[in-house]
This record gives structure tokens, sequence and C-alpha cells, in this order.
């Protein structure tokens, strides 16, 4: 009698997700790291926000599509090299913090445009609606730094500033046509992640903001 494979089974991440998953978990580890520096925190709070900023959105977005328990807690490496990114912060910050602003702006923006694609991708493979899997990426893309910023009191800045979850739902949809239209994932994926990259740089070279409401 042959066996059927359990949804786990079903749903296995490709290497392409995982890759992606992987760096951009580290990425925005760095990110959560070096805002708990900022707001002197100790090495558990570091460890903490570091953890929750690379993989606070990649949860969120398992729960929501079903996939349970999530891909950060079934999977070891994912948190590893969450922590791993908040050790290195943690023991070698003063060389970090001499990063020009414009490489992490730079790496930020990969951070984003990886976790757009790699959200939207997981969900398509979860057979959510194409509609549907383009917001899962732009939640898997900014919600560790809505997460992050939540934790430290602050008000989320996709929710105030810049062209950034926009950066992250364009580069998701892009990616999701592309598989529509029986492209390769791979090339899907990296469709989507120039476009993200590219949105998300431009605004904030050329000071791009989504419409305020201008109380008088």
């Amino acid at each position: 009698m042959v066996r059927e494979k359990t949804h786990a089974e079903k749903h296995h991440p490709s290497r392409l997700l995982l890759t992606l998953d992987l760096m951009g978990t580290f990425v925005f580890a760095l990110e959560g790291a070096l805002a708990a520096v900022e707001g002197d925190l100790d090495l558990l709070g570091l460890m903490v926000l570091s953890f929750a900023t690379a993989l606070g959105g990649g949860i969120i977005r398992d729960v929501l599509i079903g996939a349970i328990p999530p891909g950060s807690i079934r999977d070891w490496r994912l948190g590893s090299v969450a922590f791993l990114g908040g050790a290195i912060v943690f023991l070698f910050h003063h060389f970090v913090r001499q990063i020009p602003n414009p490489l992490i702006l730079s790496l930020d923006a990969a951070g984003l445009a990886l976790f757009a694609v790699s959200g939207a991708g997981k969900a398509l493979a979860y057979d959510i609606h194409p509609f549907i899997a383009i917001l899962m990426g732009g939640i898997t893309g900014v919600g560790g730094g809505t997460v992050r910023d939540v934790l430290l009191a602050q008000v989320p800045t996709v929710l105030r500033a810049d062209v950034y979850a926009s950066a992250a739902l364009a580069g998701a949809a892009v990616m999701v046509l592309a598989v529509r239209m029986k492209f390769p994932k791979t090339l899907a994926a990296v469709a989507g992640a120039i476009v993200c990259f590219t949105l998300r740089i431009v605004s904030v070279w050329q000071h791009w903001n989504l419409p305020h409401v201008h109380v008088q």
C-alpha cells in the first residue's frame, strides 16, 4: 500500500525558496540587531529583536496560509541564521556600525526583495489565490520590521514613511504574474526581486512617499 504524503511533505520548501529565506533572514537579523544596539538593549534583547525582525514576517505569513508549525520553527537553519546575525552585530558592532548608510539601505532593500518574492512563492506553493499570495509577499517583507518597531515602542516605519510596503507588493506581484505566465520560477523570483529592490532604492533617492492626509 502506497503511503500518502503528509501535508508537510507535499509543501516541503524548494531549494530556491529556502535560499531566498536564508539570505533575507541574515540581512534582516543584522538590521534588527543594529536597532537593538541603537535602543541600548542587552544581549537577550538584541537576540530577541534580531530573531523577531528576521523571522516575524515569515511566521505571520505561515500562520495565515496554514503552514503549521511555521518554517522558522520547523527548520532550525532559519533560527540559527537569525541568531548568527545578532551575534555578529553584538561581537563586532563597532565595525558593523561603520558600514556606510547607502550600503545599509541597499542591504535592507535586498532583504525586502528576497522576503517579498519568497513569501509570495510559498503562498503559491500552498495553493493560495494569486491576489492573496501578493499580500503574503508584502507581509513577509514588512512583518518583521513592524514587529521590531512595536517592540521598540515606535510607530512602524512602514505605516508612516517611504515606499516600502508598496515596493514589496510590487515585487511580489511581478513574481506571481510571471509564474502565472509559466515563466521558470527562478526567473520569476529574480524579476520580482529586481522590481522590488529598484523601486525601493529609487524611491529613497527621489524622496518618493505615498500621499498623506494633510489636516489644516
